[in-house]
């Protein structure tokens, strides 16, 4: 059940991404605006090119700090560099982070592996423009991309990542996890929106056996030598199972894994509804694990 204060500030009966609503998810997306950027002038941002892919680059007003490579949700097919901002500034000007968002290609007009590529290549440009072991952080799509990202790092030497951050990840492709069939309808991101956004980004290759983790990071078949990492979930999402297995096996590996999942908590509840008090339990945990990893 999703949680009382949560569902009456959230609508639930959107209707399922179909693929001849991408364009229109992408029109009404919600625009975040400079003023909730800058958070009353605690935080400075610029518009910048990280080998071709823009980013937005948020830094507090007093200067600069330990970095963050922030990858936006979208279901793979909507959002921007300014996605999810309006919540995730907190992290710049309370922990003085910098926190760099790239605009990274959007399938199915750009499918694998566009989309990770172009998050790859601004962690190797904020490597040579000084930003160097960032934390690696998404939301959803972009907690996906972000754990690619950091497989990537792993498995090509580096850039040098210090954690990665995925909140309400999109992980497994397969889509066959008990909690990817439990929720259909009344939530904010059901089974059908899942395969729309699969299938944008794999086409017929969605739950073959051939996707790569690198486009589907529960497809990993070792997870061992990551860097720290938090993975959070609300209990009525879509990706709670995947969530839950990605950190089990982390442990398993002998990795370091911190795990939450938010009783009551729908897909993207911290962000639709960020001022309800199971999102801000769940927000100053997330900036609890990553002072530490700063520090």
């Amino acid at each position: 059940m999703i949680d009382p204060e949560i569902a009456a500030l959230v609508d639930l009966l959107r209707p399922p991404l179909t693929p001849d609503g991408i364009a229109a998810r992408r029109a009404n997306g919600r625009v975040v605006t400079d003023a909730e950027l800058t958070r009353g002038g605690a935080v400075t941002f610029t518009e910048e090119d990280a080998n071709g892919v823009p980013v937005l680059v948020l830094r507090p007003a007093g200067g600069d700090g330990p970095p963050v490579l922030h990858v936006h949700g979208g279901g793979m097919v909507a959002g921007n560099r300014r996605s999810d901002l309006h919540v995730l500034a907190e992290w710049v000007s309370e922990l003085g982070v910098v926190l760099v968002s790239p605009d990274y290609r959007l399938a199915p007009e750009h499918p694998h592996p566009a989309p990770v590529q172009d998050c790859y290549r601004t962690l190797e440009w904020m490597e040579r423009n000084g930003f160097r072991a960032p934390v690696v952080a998404g939301t959803s799509a972009g907690g996906g991309l972000a754990a690619a990202v950091t497989l990537m790092a792993r498995d090509h030497g580096g850039p040098a990542v210090r954690g990665q951050l995925l909140m309400c990840p999109m992980l497994d492709d397969r889509c066959e996890t008990p909690s990817s069939h439990q929720f259909l309808d009344g939530t904010t991101w059901v089974r059908a929106s899942n395969i729309t956004g699969w299938t944008a980004l794999l086409g017929d290759a969605r739950g073959g056996p051939d996707v790569s983790p690198f486009a589907a990071p529960a497809r990993a078949a070792d997870v061992s030598g990551l860097p720290p990492t938090y993975v959070d979930v609300g209990s009525v999402d879509v990706f709670r199972d995947e969530a839950v297995e990605y950190a089990s096996r982390i442990w398993r590996a002998g990795g370091d894994a911190e795990l939450h999942v938010w009783p009551g908590g729908c897909h993207g509840f911290d962000q639709l509804a960020p001022d309800a008090a199971l999102s801000l339990r769940a927000r100053a945990a997330r900036m609890e694990w990553l002072g530490r990893i700063i520090a």
